[in-house]
């Protein structure tokens, strides 16, 4: 038995869904509606769930035994784990409606902010009411959210919603709740106008997260749509290493000039990193790993790598150098490891407590020489020094795993059940 009778598509997107045995299965990203030619109330075709692996299935709103307002429960039998598709005349509620220009029976003209299904005596579930907030001009204050019948509105078919043009407040609300890998799997399936419109409404920091988690092909689609100040921001927000990454695939034209844009400060160590080959530790390098000079404390030491932008793989060492500490660095004296960090007292020097005899990566070594470096010193991050002993950047695990895993895994997911 179903436990609530209305429930909104935004509140609906990102509860967890479980088994019959309690079994954790995914998370709700969107509901799937079929349109109608009249202007009767479409029904609700299923869910759209992610599972851990980041793979997005369709599950048929005949399997959901229960919405509570903390949980989706499934009914007994097995998932269908095959990637999710829109059908044509399929349209995503949560991707697509939100944010939809509509028409009211009144003349006047609103935004679709959320959308309600209810279910019938038949057990179908259809899309019955809608919460709208009308729109009195460019410059007025936004009017109060009204919920309407489905039937009191208009501009909601294909046609109408591929042609006009949708604002994406309501769309990025939602993301804001996601990690940003999850973002780019969500923008992934949306239309291209629909992944324009949300690229255009994300800040630079945020839509910069993002693209990194995009596949190639999008990633390039993006910058493309982007005018090139703002494509040149947020390439400046990027990791420098993707930034480089993405710049290698453009044509030499397009790289100069976004290089030309970007603050002088910001484009060196990309341009520094364009140098290398991508399959090399130079290029797959990152050139802001933690540096300290030799009389900074362990207390310090401990207090960079707690930094929450930093990921875990570029905090687990903490590399000591001669001035200038920014990259390329003075002389390389050696680096430290967490756990040693956690084990000294708090005031002693990290030049104290030094591990010099790991091996370094020059910037020539291939994805090879760098992969047999991880398993033979079990380490996540490795530091990349040229013939000079001048520190250049550390290569990270995940950077040698984008290389190796094939070309289309982030539009795959990460593994299959």
């Amino acid at each position: 038995m179903v436990a609530v009778n209305r429930v909104f598509a935004a509140q609906l997107a990102g509860l967890p869904v479980f088994g019959p045995d309690g079994e954790s299965i995914g998370k709700v990203r969107d509901l799937v509606i079929g349109l109608r030619v009249d202007r009767q109330p479409p029904r609700v075709l299923g869910l759209v769930l992610e599972l851990a692996t980041r793979r997005r299935i369709f599950v048929p709103m005949l399997r959901v035994t229960s919405i509570e307002p903390n949980a989706v429960t499934l009914a007994t039998g097995s998932v269908n784990l095959r990637q999710f598709h829109q059908r044509t005349n399929e349209v995503l509620v949560v991707g697509e409606l939100l944010d939809a220009r509509v028409h009211l029976d009144s003349g006047a003209t609103a935004v679709l902010v959320d959308a309600a299904m209810e279910p019938t005596r038949t057990r179908d579930w259809r899309m019955t009411r809608v919460a709208v907030r009308e729109r009195t001009g460019r410059l007025a204050r936004r009017g109060p959210v009204q919920v309407l019948r489905w039937e009191d509105i208009s501009g909601l078919s294909v046609t109408e919603l591929a042609g006009q043009p949708q604002g994406a407040q309501h769309l990025v609300a939602v993301f804001e709740t996601m990690r940003a890998a999850d973002v780019a799997l969500a923008l992934h399936s949306l239309p291209s106008k629909r992944r324009y419109e949300v690229a255009e409404a994300l800040d630079d920091e945020r839509l910069a997260d993002v693209i990194e988690e995009l596949p190639e092909e999008d990633q390039k689609d993006l910058l493309a749509h982007l005018d090139e100040e703002r494509a040149a921001d947020v390439l400046e927000a990027m990791n420098p290493d993707d930034a480089a990454d993405l710049l290698g695939e453009l044509p030499e034209p397009e790289k100069d000039r976004l290089l030309e844009l970007m603050e002088p400060e910001e484009s060196a160590p990309v341009k520094r990193l364009l140098e290398y080959s991508y399959d090399t530790a130079g290029g797959l390098m990152t050139p802001e790993p933690v540096v300290l000079a030799p009389d900074a404390t362990v207390a310090e030491a401990l207090a960079h790598v707690r930094n929450p932008d930093l990921t875990p793989a570029l905090a687990s060492l903490v590399f000591v150098c001669r001035p200038p500490t920014a990259t390329p660095t003075g002389r390389y004296l050696g680096c430290v490891h967490i756990q040693r960090l956690l084990r000294e007292p708090p005031s002693d020097l990290v030049a104290g407590v030094l591990d010099t005899d790991l091996t370094t990566l020059t910037p020539r070594a291939t994805l090879g020489d760098v992969t047999r470096y991880f398993a033979a010193y079990n380490l996540v991050c490795g530091p990349v020094v040229d013939e000079d002993d001048h520190l250049l950047g550390a290569v990270t695990v995940d950077d040698v795993l984008d290389h190796l895993l094939p070309d289309n895994w982030r539009e795959t997911g990460l593994t299959h059940a």
